[in-house]
């Protein structure tokens, strides 16, 4: 999230949810349809990257906000996702006749419920701000209490967790509101042998570079991204040959907002390197963005693959809750 940006209406109201009954709620969701991702221009290609088309999000009662993460299931339609208010977000994407995006349907929020099988009621401990799923568990990173929880799949929504993963980066390292939000896991088949991996948003080495960790399989260790400029790190995603797409975010009052995508190597990600990869995308404000913090990937029909990126709108009557479509082009 932005730190320091969220109004008090925000508190006020993750307050309320957090007191809810662990159930879930489907929620009717509208969309505006976002054609061009450049306001006043028709052009579809931007640095390595096609848009495809994008959707503007609004809920009937105002609860979608604070999107953080969002995965995947096979069938590439169905999503599993977390709000950073402690909530998971599940649902269905609704694609229009050409395959563009259209609208979210079977939306349901329900809070993630702690080890103890209540719904949290310290804001602070229930920053959900990433999310990742292997076999037969859904994995969620919480970025101020510093933690990997592993809940079943199926069954997360009204489970509580099973177990914690190790993240190996020593806590005192990470800084409040700065820490995991990215989780992700590897592909079976490529170098990481199917090990979740983690990168911190804004928590630096000695080197000023980001903390991240493989914290399974062959190559478990710490490992660093390169940090270039006033970008933090909001999400990762595995792509099909995996390669790690990660996904970038700035924010200041006088550079304004902006979002950029780098692509890195598998086989470099190893214990003790310092990783870095070519940039994809990279946009400002004059573009159809806001505070992007979640990425996702997946090979297309015609074996393209496609990238996409939703945003966490803080709960705030400026900003919006999109997400946008991509093909890679290299």
């Amino acid at each position: 999230m932005w730190r320091n940006l969220k109004p008090l209406a925000c508190s006020a109201f993750a307050a309320v949810l957090m007191l809810q009954p662990a159930f879930a709620s489907d929620r009717t969701i509208s969309a505006n349809v976002i054609d061009y991702f450049q306001p006043g221009s028709k052009a579809t290609k931007f640095g390595k990257a096609e848009f495809i088309g994008g959707i503007e999000l609004v809920s009937s009662d105002g609860s979608l906000g604070g999107w953080s993460a969002l995965r995947l299931r096979p069938d590439q339609k169905h999503f599993v996702g977390v709000l950073d208010t402690g909530d998971w977000i599940t649902g269905a994407i609704v694609r229009d006749t050409a395959g563009k995006l259209s609208t979210l349907s079977d939306v349901r929020i329900s809070p993630i419920l702690d080890k103890r099988g209540r719904v949290g009621n310290e804001r602070w401990r229930v920053d959900s701000e990433s999310v990742a799923l292997r076999r037969g568990q859904v994995l969620v990173g919480f970025e101020r209490a510093y933690r990997i929880d592993a809940y079943p799949d199926p069954g997360f929504e009204t489970a509580r967790p099973v177990g914690s993963l190790d993240m190996l980066i020593n806590k005192k390292q990470l800084e409040a509101n700065k820490s995991t939000e990215t989780v992700v896991v590897a592909p079976a088949s490529g170098p990481l042998k199917g090990s979740p991996v983690t990168i911190m948003e804004d928590s630096l080495n000695k080197d000023g570079n980001f903390l991240a960790a493989v914290l399974e399989g062959p190559r478990k260790g710490i490992f660093y991204v390169k940090k270039k400029s006033a970008y933090a790190v909001t999400d990762g995603a595995f792509l099909p040959n995996g390669d790690l797409l990660i996904l970038e975010r700035r924010f200041g009052l006088t550079m304004g907002i902006g979002m950029r995508m780098r692509r890195i190597k598998a086989d470099t990600i190893k214990p003790g390197a310092t990783v870095d990869g070519d940039v994809v995308l990279e946009a400002d404000s004059g573009y159809q963005i806001d505070n992007m913090e979640g990425l996702e990937a997946f090979a297309a029909p015609d074996g393209s693959t496609h990238v996409l990126v939703v945003s966490d709108d803080n709960f705030s009557l400026l900003q919006r809750t999109l997400m946008l479509e991509f093909r890679l082009l290299q």
